[in-house]
């Protein structure tokens, strides 16, 4: 079982940044590849960023690439969102998972379990 609590969230001017936190709770955390999925106002939620439960492999959707970046800590037992270039349409609820299964690589990331999501909302 993993228990994930977002922070890090708030309002912010375009072009700016914000750095997303997911504490996750459980020794297994390190087992687990991370996502970040985000939901828009009258929209369906959609992928972000994902990494292996090692922190080797990234992925990222096309609309983030080369702005956001996904990191984790296993020692802290919690894993990073840090977002440059802030653009209005990045506002959303933003929900950390974690993978379904253990070991995976993040590509293709199934949630198994989610946490409550942080608003983030960026002004033009």
């Amino acid at each position: 079982q993993v228990q994930l609590v977002e922070s890090g969230g708030g309002l912010v001017q375009a072009g700016g940044s914000l750095r997303l936190s997911c504490a996750a709770s459980g020794r297994t955390f390190s087992s687990y590849a991370m996502g970040w999925f985000r939901q828009a106002p009258g929209k369906e939620r959609e992928f972000v960023a994902a990494i292996s439960w090692s922190g080797g492999s990234t992925y990222y959707a096309d609309s983030v690439k080369g702005r956001f970046t996904i990191s984790r800590d296993n020692a802290k037992n919690t894993v990073y969102l840090q977002m440059n270039s802030l653009k209005p349409e990045d506002t959303a609820v933003y929900y950390c998972a974690a993978d379904q299964s253990i070991l995976g690589s993040g590509s293709g990331l199934v949630p198994g379990y989610w946490g409550q999501g942080t608003q983030v909302t960026v002004s033009s």
